[in-house]
């Protein structure tokens, strides 16, 4: 940390350590240990490569769909850009609006499918992947971060790995992983770290993005949390409440890794730039 900060960016600061070193939801874990039948009945009605299909395809959809006019209007900017300088607290306003909208929809689409049972899970996985990715791209924006090369869209699917990891190792891994996006970012270096993930430190945290150990980490965490959806007697409200947990984590996890991301860029805080 700097001197730079005001008070308003040192307490979203804490804030942003205290989520680097939370452990995962523990709400996946225990409806594992109840649920095992049903969890694996789940999985083999959503494999790990239907969601793979869907990262794919959903990233697409959701850069298509992601609109950048509210935010440039309730921004007051004439470029998305704009914002990644102009003022924190701005920034988070905007997010939450983001955010609040982000629940509400999941829980209203999670509800519609939750109510048939294992069919509404075909339906409503992609859904939910593909309204992920919107919201990060969204909340992305809001601290002037768009999504136009290769590298930032390993950046989107490193927020999505460190919201879907199901242990602490996992997330722990993830956060590494961003840090070191952020750096290759700024310093165009991807190509050169990808080239060479194979024999140098960073090879790990370069696989760990990929889009097969992405999809599989998902399909783990959205199987464990769909296993009660699954029985259409309470398959609505747990729908719901399922798709509202989900999408509240990923739209923390893009909060706090733009939050991030905004500091270092305006030398609030110091950069670990040893990715090289």
């Amino acid at each position: 940390m700097t001197n730079k900060m005001n008070p308003y960016e040192k307490n979203e600061y804490t804030e942003i350590i205290k989520w680097e070193n939370e452990p995962p939801s523990v709400v996946s874990q225990t409806i594992n240990f109840v649920m095992k039948p049903v969890t694996w009945l789940v999985g083999k009605v959503i494999p790990h490569k239907a969601i793979q299909g869907a990262l794919i395809a959903s990233n697409y959809l959701a850069e298509l769909a992601t609109d950048s006019n509210d935010i440039k209007r309730d921004g007051e900017v004439n470029k998305i850009e704009d914002l990644r300088h102009k003022d924190l607290k701005l920034s988070d306003k905007l997010a939450n609006e983001v955010h609040n909208w982000a629940n509400l929809i999941a829980s209203v689409e999670g509800a519609a499918t939750g109510s048939a049972g294992l069919t509404g899970l075909i339906i409503d996985v992609p859904s939910l992947i593909t309204m992920s990715l919107r919201v990060i791209h969204k909340i992305g924006l809001c601290y002037g971060y768009e999504c136009h090369t290769e590298e930032d869209k390993m950046f989107v699917y490193g927020i999505m790995s460190a919201a879907g990891a199901n242990t602490v190792e996992e997330k722990t891994i993830s956060v590494a992983t961003l840090q070191t996006m952020k750096v290759c970012i700024a310093k165009n270096t991807w190509k050169k770290i990808t080239e060479k993930a194979s024999t140098n430190k960073y090879g790990v945290e370069v696989a760990i993005l990929t889009i097969k150990n992405l999809a599989k980490r998902l399909g783990i965490n959205i199987t464990k949390r769909k296993a009660l959806q699954a029985i259409p007697i309470i398959g609505s409200g747990v729908g719901a409440a399922m798709n509202l947990a989900f999408i509240n984590d990923i739209a923390w996890a893009a909060r706090r890794s733009y939050q991030r991301r905004w500091l270092e860029d305006n030398d609030k805080i110091v950069v670990n730039s040893k990715a090289n």
